[in-house]
């Protein structure tokens, strides 16, 4: 069985994207944003709204392809796409230069405890978190709540990815303000000149459900019942993306929308693998079946959703209730010899 250089080494051989294949997936996904964004202005109301549904799944996968191309894996030195994908970066409210530069620090530090929370939800251990004061308790938590990641599309990307971005570093990130500028202005402008309905079609549900469905998969697949942790001197590449990042489990449609990115676990293991080459991977490799599944079902959510903090006695992400529990048994040992005593 293939195990840590030796398995990512197997994989090279498909780091290896078919160019005609990405030009194609790129345009088609384009033209059919393109389509469905006109429907929302162009025709009668039912098909506005639907169209406005569509919209956010198409812009979900063609960000999936935006993200490949900003790993290298697809259509790398094409004057052409790069022009494409700077365009739709600031589109989606996630600029080349903060997305690029957050995303490669997580993957490079996915799962380490004690390194900075740069392009990943921050982990806190058990003792961390308690004793961290109310207030950073409530920032914490707010992060993780599910209306935070749901409401992505304010706090992921206008927010984290454009204005923190820029007041960070106004001179790397210039083009997260050009971003937000762009997008506030586009949309008072569609408000002011179209309507309210044409702004809600348009722009408020597209962003609302290709943010929200974002921000819950970047959460969720590395926050889930069975991932894995661990201190930096412990840890190492190819454990942190087999045991810290999950297979998501999709039906075939969400998987088109998805771009396959439920196969996070060896998206991490090598990240030069095109996006539309990860089931032909994940079916060639045993070992790569054998790992912690999730799932977009009602009751994976809330599982994924409960987990709050990181208890290394346990070896496990824990919800509050567990949390208090501890405490609880805690101050309980602690008085019990002293009653004895007394």
């Amino acid at each position: 069985m293939l195990q840590g250089k030796d398995l990512i080494l197997a994989t090279k051989p498909y780091a290896c994207e078919e160019r005609t294949k990405s030009w194609l997936y790129l345009l088609t996904t384009l033209c059919l944003l393109i389509l469905a964004l006109a429907s929302t202005l162009l025709l009668p109301l039912p098909f506005r709204i639907a169209g406005s549904v569509l919209s956010g799944l198409l812009i979900v996968r063609m960000f999936v392809i935006y993200h490949d191309h900003q790993h290298h894996a697809i259509l790398h030195n094409s004057r052409v796409a790069n022009a494409i994908m700077t365009l739709f970066g600031i589109y989606i409210l996630a600029p080349t230069s903060i997305w690029k530069r957050s995303h490669d620090y997580h993957h490079k530090h996915n799962s380490k405890l004690f390194s900075a929370s740069i392009g990943s939800y921050a982990i806190a251990t058990r003792q961390r978190f308690e004793q961290m004061s109310p207030g950073e308790r409530r920032s914490y938590l707010f992060t993780r709540h599910p209306a935070t990641i749901a409401a992505g599309y304010l706090f992921m990307f206008l927010i984290g990815m454009c204005w923190q971005s820029f007041a960070s570093s106004p001179r790397k990130h210039a083009d997260s303000l050009l971003a937000m500028v762009l997008h506030i202005a586009g949309s008072i402008a569609v408000f002011y000149f179209l309507g309210w309905q044409s702004w809600l079609f348009f722009i408020f549900i597209p962003f609302t459900i290709a943010c929200g469905i974002g921000a819950y998969l970047f959460y969720a697949q590395h926050n889930f019942p069975g991932v894995v942790f661990n201190d930096n001197e412990n840890w190492c590449y190819d454990k942190a993306a087999l045991l810290s990042s999950s297979y998501m489990q999709m039906n075939p449609v969400m998987a088109w929308f998805t771009g396959n990115i439920g196969y996070h676990h060896i998206h991490h293991l090598n990240a030069r693998i095109p996006f539309y080459r990860l089931p032909e991977v994940m079916a060639a490799f045993p070992e790569l079946q054998q790992v912690t599944v999730t799932s977009l079902r009602f009751r994976d959510i809330r599982a994924c959703f409960r987990l709050k903090v990181w208890d290394p006695e346990r070896q496990r992400m824990i919800g509050l209730r567990e949390v208090c529990d501890i405490r609880t048994a805690a101050q309980q040992a602690f008085r019990a010899p002293a009653a004895v005593h007394g």
